[in-house]
């Protein structure tokens, strides 16, 4: 398995910067079944911990017993933890099609 590199992570950190690569990369992530933990874990890393809890008014061990993957952390506390980077999970209507009504 390839080792990724610090600037593979500092390229990853700058990208996770820009509100709109934020979205896309939680979507993806959980469209390609990773954890919501660990989606979350790389977004708290760019603006760290101690940031992170005074934004959120969470303390830090709170945040990280949330981003335990052994813990299942409410929908109320990931949207808390979200909530800094301008984001919040949401359900979406997925390959239904329009509905026709008759004329």
């Amino acid at each position: 398995m390839a080792r990724r590199t610090r600037d593979w992570n500092r390229g990853l950190a700058n990208d996770l910067r820009e509100p709109t690569f934020r979205r896309e990369f939680i979507n993806g992530a959980l469209e390609e079944g990773v954890p919501i933990q660990d989606a979350l874990r790389k977004l708290v890393d760019v603006v760290g911990l101690k940031e992170t809890s005074k934004r959120t008014k969470m303390p830090s061990p709170n945040i990280l017993r949330a981003l335990n993957p052994k813990h299942n952390p409410t929908l109320e506390t990931l949207n808390r933890i979200l909530q800094p980077f301008g984001l919040k999970l949401s359900v979406t209507m997925v390959g239904r099609k329009p509905r026709r009504t008759a004329a």
